[in-house]
């Protein structure tokens, strides 16, 4: 992997675009370790918190991924060419509790360069962050009754910010 840090000031994201449609890879665990999970994630921010750069990712707590997030401190997005479509499907319908999802859509873990969960050869951007703060969906504070449609099952998510702690460009990804 040839590996191009973008500093935060300088990168620069459709926000909408990059959950919407490019879709992100959502990994927490331990390269070193051998114990990490993805899932593919659709919702969540970019911006500014506290001064800081962050992420902000929400997760399910039926998801196997909760686990992960819950159990570490890190966790890196990562965007792919549209060639792994089929690959963010799998990441994204799929429990890495009922086996190797990662081997199944034919991505390659990797370590990541400042955090203990992994990258991967195949992504073009990583992401690359430190949990600073949680907190879980209240319904009751949903003000507009559509949203509950989201959590037939009522399993609101959990939400997650990140604080950046770098951002790469693959290259030959």
């Amino acid at each position: 992997m040839e590996l191009k840090i973008i500093p935060f000031n300088d990168f620069l994201v459709k926000a909408h675009g990059i959950w919407s449609s490019k879709w992100l890879l959502l990994t927490a665990g331990d390269f070193t370790a051998g114990r990490f999970n993805g899932m593919t994630v659709g919702w969540g921010s970019l911006g500014i918190m506290w001064g800081k750069p962050f992420v902000q990712v929400v997760v399910r707590p039926t998801r196997y991924t909760f686990e992960f997030m819950e159990h570490y401190a890190t966790f890196t997005l990562c965007t792919f060419p549209e060639q792994y479509r089929k690959a963010l499907q799998i990441m994204g319908t799929k429990s890495g509790r009922d086996g190797d999802k990662i081997a199944e859509a034919g991505l390659t873990p990797v370590a990541s360069i400042k955090v203990a969960a992994p990258a991967f050869a195949e992504a073009d951007l990583i992401i690359e962050c430190r949990k600073i703060y949680w907190d879980d969906l209240d319904p009751t504070h949903f003000l507009s009754v559509e949203t509950e449609r989201h959590y037939a099952q009522k399993d609101y998510h959990r939400v997650y910010y990140g604080e950046i702690e770098g951002i790469w460009e693959n290259k030959n990804g």
